[in-house]
């Protein structure tokens, strides 16, 4: 994983395969609304961005940078949290 001013991105292809969700979950969440991750696979991560929808509908927008066939990057950014405009999402207890 790197960072810089432009952003922070993780290279998933030398990351055991059982640590790349935890790993990409936890850095999306330590995002600041407006800021992104960019994501590289050497597959399609089509199965992550179902498991966003699932567990963030809203918060994030995902754009494909590269799509392979032997390269997959992936923009993740993160969208203003629900709290950002006063209402509750329900699912923290107003944390």
């Amino acid at each position: 994983m790197t960072h810089s001013t432009q952003g922070t991105t993780i290279d998933v292809r030398e990351i055991p395969p059982r640590e790349r969700h935890p790993l990409i979950f936890s850095t999306f969440r330590g995002l600041a609304a407006g800021e992104a991750l960019e994501l590289v696979n050497d597959h399609d991560p089509r199965p992550l961005y179902h498991q966003f929808q699932a567990e963030m509908p809203g918060q994030f927008s995902w754009g494909y940078l590269q799509a392979g066939p032997e390269l997959w990057r992936v923009r993740i950014q993160k969208h203003g949290g629900a709290h950002s405009d006063g209402r509750c999402c329900g699912s923290c207890g107003g944390a």
